[in-house]
């Protein structure tokens, strides 16, 4: 049992055991609680005066933020309306320099412009000059066409050709004593091959032949029922060419008249044979001019050519004599070399006989060396075997010496 005492009256009073632990159970949980409540309270007062302390300071620190952020907004604002200051600057800057550039081009279009359309000008004067030229030189040409087809018209074959001859050499004549004073040109007559050529022109420099050419002059009526072509007379003036020893050979062709090829004037045909043309008659002098200046740019290498042929003269003469030379200096070996043989076949007939010779020397050294050996081996013993006699005298000869 336990006793216990009231804390208002202060009577006494008794207790069971479990009572008693129900008591102090009970006991201890308010005193619990309350002091549960009251450490409650300490800290949430604690805790409010702690977050009313924070809340102070806090409101203080933004203060002090805020001030310092309006502080840094006005210095950015200070910076960006500076920069936008320099912006605007350089924007009108730029736009200025834009402006002189834009001027500048604008000058610069406007004379090139002007330059334009001086060049314009200028084309079109020369375009109006060519043109003006070109109808002239057509002309020209038209009216030649026109006189050729009027030849061709009035004449029959062999007066066309004898007609272009005259042409050219009347041409060749107008010039001969201004342009060509040293020159030959004359007809070809010289018919001992079986064919001719038309014309053949020489000239000669300094003792050498500058140049050589042999002239065909072909032509054809437009009536003419057989076409020729140039072609068909390029071997025949060929042969001419080699036969005369010209050097070039031309030739001055009305033939193929539509042939734009030909029609150009001069064309080369040494594909087919060497150093040929085929001109028209327009370029008659022209290509005469052409070769002589031609050949008067080699002239230096046709005197050196002169010299190497004067030297190879001289070396044609020493090499026959040489050949000569040889052909005797070679019949006298070939007779020394027959003696020869016959000597160096009687020597070694000698040598075979002399062979023999030997041979039978030989033998007879052999035969007196094995008689050497057995005269060397021949004894007194030997002498006398088979004789008492002679060994009983050789007995005694020995005893007494």
């Amino acid at each position: 049992m336990k006793e216990l005492k009231c804390p208002k009256c202060g009577a006494l009073f008794t207790i069971d055991e479990s009572g008693y632990n129900e008591i102090v159970t009970s006991v201890r949980t308010e005193e619990f609680n309350r002091e549960l409540e009251l450490r409650e309270k300490a800290l949430k007062e604690k805790l409010e005066s702690e977050l009313a302390l924070a809340k102070e300071k806090a409101e203080r620190s933004n203060d002090k933020e805020l001030e310092l952020l309006n502080q840094q907004i006005l210095s950015l604002k200070a910076e960006l309306a500076k920069q936008q200051s320099e912006k605007e600057l350089a924007i009108a800057k730029a736009i200025n320099e834009k402006d002189k550039a834009l001027n500048e081009q604008e000058k610069q279009l406007i004379s090139l412009r002007g330059e334009v359309q001086n060049a314009k000008k200028d084309a079109e004067l020369q375009e109006k000059t060519l043109k003006e030229s070109f109808a002239q030189t057509l002309k020209g040409k038209d009216e030649q066409i026109a006189f050729y087809k009027d030849l061709k018209t009035k004449a029959s074959t062999k007066l066309l050709g004898e007609t272009l001859e005259q042409h050219c050499q009347i041409a060749f004549n107008q010039i001969r004593m201004t342009a060509f004073p040293n020159a030959y040109f004359e007809k070809d007559n010289d018919a001992s091959s079986g064919s001719k050529g038309d014309f053949i022109f020489r000239e000669e420099k300094d003792g050498v032949e500058l140049i050589s050419i042999m002239f065909e002059m072909k032509n054809e009526n437009d009536t003419t029922a057989t076409k020729h072509k140039n072609e068909d007379f390029f071997k025949e003036l060929d042969k001419d060419r080699n036969e005369k020893g010209c050097e070039y050979a031309v030739l001055v062709s009305m033939l193929e008249a539509d042939s734009e090829l030909y029609n150009a004037g001069i064309v080369d045909v040494s594909y087919r044979y060497p150093k040929m043309y085929v001109i028209r008659p327009q370029c008659f002098i022209s290509m005469i001019s052409l070769l002589r200046n031609a050949a008067l740019n080699s002239l230096e290498y046709k005197h050196q050519l002169a010299v190497v042929k004067e030297q190879n003269i001289d070396i044609s003469n020493f090499q026959d004599k040489l050949q000569e030379f040889q052909d005797k200096f070679g019949y006298n070996v070939e007779q020394a070399r027959n003696n020869f043989e016959k000597a160096i076949d009687e020597i070694d007939k000698t040598i075979a006989h002399l062979n023999k010779v030997k041979e039978g020397l030989l033998g007879v050294n052999k035969n007196l060396r094995i008689a050497n050996e057995k005269a060397q081996d021949l004894t007194i013993k030997k002498l006398t075997h088979g004789n008492p006699t002679m060994s009983e005298m050789f007995d005694d000869l020995n005893k007494n010496k």
